[in-house]
């Protein structure tokens, strides 16, 4: 049953980290960890790849690699250790004082075009939704989704909302389009840094974990309709929520 608890690391990082385009390596690597950190992919405290296959990955020499974890190191964001069990792990973030997160919320908010965001992020899930349900996964695509939906299942609250992102990941990454699942990516940690300053509710957890089982059920049917339907009803829920801690 292990196979069927949280996607191994390889499976969680697939739908982020690819070969960065020739000219602009240092950044686009930057982009890509940040990306990786920020969707909780490889969580606080947790180590980040070995540098050789942070390398590989990315298609940048370990001397740029080097370069983007030196600069993430000074920012505070990652920290090397050396030893036989080192590495370069993520540091926790700081947590919002007491009363704070609303005004948080607002100083994110103001750059960023939430209802676009939103938007974009419901286009990109509601046809990842179909073309999963459409696609013949195959055996180990079908472990991929029913490990990703036992994880969320099995989540303590302080962890859900990882999880619950790695699902979604997981679907846009098998439905075979590499480049929707890099802009998913991206607007994703766009949502999450909004979602990070608003409670858990668990009775919202509650229904959108049913959404979350009725959506795999639909995609492993090949249900496209029912897929696309249970996502876009999934996406207004926390389009909705977000509306409502916003207004």
């Amino acid at each position: 049953m292990g196979e069927l608890r949280e996607a191994s690391a390889a499976d969680r990082l697939a739908p982020v980290l690819r070969p960065v385009r020739a000219g602009n390596g240092f950044e686009e690597a930057m982009e890509q960890i940040l990306q990786i950190i920020r969707l909780g992919l490889v969580p606080h405290g947790e180590r980040l790849p070995a540098e050789r296959d942070l390398a590989d990955r990315l298609g940048v020499s370990r001397v740029t690699l080097r370069e983007v974890l030196k600069a993430l190191q000074d920012q505070g964001i990652v920290e090397s250790r050396r030893g036989r069990y080192g590495g370069t792990f993520v540091l926790r973030r700081p947590e919002p004082a007491a009363g704070d997160d609303e005004d948080e919320l607002r100083r994110r908010v103001a750059g960023v075009d939430v209802e676009d965001v939103l938007l974009f992020r419901e286009v990109l899930e509601v046809g990842a939704a179909g073309l999963c349900a459409v696609r013949p996964l195959g055996a180990d695509a079908e472990r991929r989704l029913r490990a990703a939906l036992t994880a969320t299942q099995d989540a303590p609250l302080a962890e859900y909302r990882r999880l619950d992102t790695m699902l979604h990941l997981t679907l846009a990454d098998l439905c075979g389009s590499p480049t929707l699942a890099g802009q998913y990516a991206a607007v994703r940690a766009t949502v999450n840094d909004l979602l990070d300053c608003i409670p858990l509710l668990v009775r919202n957890l509650e229904h959108s974990q049913r959404q979350h089982e009725a959506l795999v059920e639909a995609v492993l049917e090949g249900d496209a309709d029912g897929a696309r339907e249970v996502m876009r009803e999934h996406c207004a829920g926390t389009a909705a929520l977000l509306r409502g801690f916003l207004s």
